[in-house]
């Protein structure tokens, strides 16, 4: 799997593990977990195990998340993309997940919602994909307001682990 997209500011490409440290540095940092079950991650090794996890994805599924990287310096911000749930979420299974998560220095200077875009666009034109997905914790402001802000829906809200959760829905554009 060779792709690579662009966007204005961002370069959207497979997770690495040369992408190990900088990938550790934005899990590692509490603020970043507060709405992702608050567990941190502890060490390099895990993040390693992570992003093998992520690359076996790309060759069972065709598809994953993805490293966010700056143009400009190609600094490592993040990861996006979407990614194909095989295990159940919501008694939901086997459906395409789109998810985002930046290194808190990067939040709020658009790239979240520049990435999303993105991978709409392929997923929807590249993938042919129907349905796109995507869920929040409900107290996430930030995150909630970007998956409406590129036309996500709030399909419904549901409890797990006793966190309150939303969960999107958005369909591509030629199937509404």
């Amino acid at each position: 799997m060779d792709l690579i997209i662009t966007t204005e500011r961002l370069i959207l490409r497979q997770l690495l593990p040369s992408d190990a440290e900088a990938m550790f540095e934005m899990d590692h940092n509490p603020e970043v977990h507060k709405y992702l079950w608050n567990k941190p991650t502890e060490t390099l090794d895990e993040t390693k195990e992570i992003i093998e996890y992520v690359r076996k994805q790309y060759l069972d599924n065709g598809i994953g998340r993805f490293a966010v990287v700056l143009k400009d310096t190609n600094e490592f911000i993040g990861w996006a993309g979407i990614k194909f749930i095989t295990e159940p979420e919501n008694g939901q299974v086997n459906f395409y997940d789109f998810g985002y998560r930046l290194n808190e220095k990067f939040w709020g200077k658009g790239y979240a919602t520049e990435a999303s875009y993105a991978w709409l666009d392929y997923g929807y034109n590249q993938m042919n994909i129907k349905i796109m997905n995507a869920y929040a914790q409900s107290a996430n402001g930030a995150s909630n307001h970007i998956l409406q802000k590129i036309g996500m829906t709030l399909k419904e809200q549901y409890l797990s682990d006793g966190v309150q959760w939303n969960w999107y829905e958005m369909h591509a554009p030629s199937s509404k």
